[in-house]
């Protein structure tokens, strides 16, 4: 049975949540492994715990990985600046905050298979994969696609599952997902993805076009549960929703 929707729960706003920093003011990265420890630590202190993701397992899975090895070269003195930064191809990394609130709005405890429409650069998948037992990553830029996952064999992940194409139709494959997130905007929620998510499951996206809010879905009993969580700007989800929104 499809779930359906039933109810909006009340918006909860955070204000700082897509807030960019200037970059003369963000931590900087130098050289050693040292510097890149200590500037990440910094992040996760000043950026996210403080304003207020408390999962323990998220903030780990923060320091543990490298964001400096998912953005370009020339931006990775950049990689901990409280911002999203450009992997071209009109795509981004998201700010970091972003990325553990998103994550920490799922509830993973570890055991769970979670889809990610949007690989990106592979540092949502990376994060995601530090916490749960199965990430499958949908990513529909061929070019992204590949070195995202380059990426990821290299940072040695085997949890991580990669694959090129339209994310609008999920992994029916391996269906159904204790979560869902997406990391690009659709104008509606794709309804493959909804009939992949497991009951009791949780689906976290920015919806909208040029007026998106971030929307917590939970299926329960056949139903969704969504929440309404803060306003957001992601790129646009691209390929199949484009017709179906015509």
């Amino acid at each position: 049975m499809r779930p359906v929707l039933l109810l909006l729960f009340a918006c909860v706003i955070v204000p700082t949540c897509c807030t960019t920093t200037k970059r003369e003011n963000v931590p900087m990265v130098t050289s050693g492994n040292d510097s890149y420890a200590t500037v990440r630590k910094r992040m996760v202190e000043e950026q996210i715990a403080v304003r207020g993701v408390k999962d323990s397992l998220v903030l780990k899975a923060m320091l543990r990985v490298p964001r400096h090895h998912y953005v370009p070269e020339e931006l990775q003195s950049y990689a901990y600046a409280d911002e999203p930064l450009s992997i071209g191809y009109d795509q981004t990394i998201s700010q970091p905050y972003i990325v553990a609130y998103m994550t920490e709005s799922l509830r993973l405890k570890g055991g769970e298979k979670v889809l990610e429409i949007g690989t990106g650069s592979g540092y949502q998948a990376a994060v995601l994969a530090e916490i749960v037992r199965e990430v499958y990553t949908i990513e529909i830029v061929e070019a992204l696609a590949v070195q995202a996952e380059t990426v990821l064999k290299k940072e040695g992940y085997r949890n991580i599952h990669c694959r090129f194409g339209d994310g609008y139709g999920g992994w029916p494959e391996v269906a159904p997902f204790d979560a869902i997130m997406l990391t690009a905007a659709p104008s509606t929620v794709p309804q493959p993805l909804l009939d992949q998510l497991k009951e009791g499951g949780r689906m976290i996206l920015p919806l909208g076009d040029w007026s998106q809010e971030l929307i917590l879905l939970i299926n329960q009993n056949g139903h969704l549960l969504k929440k309404s969580l803060l306003p957001v700007r992601f790129v646009p989800m691209t390929g199949e929703i484009e017709r179906k929104s015509r």
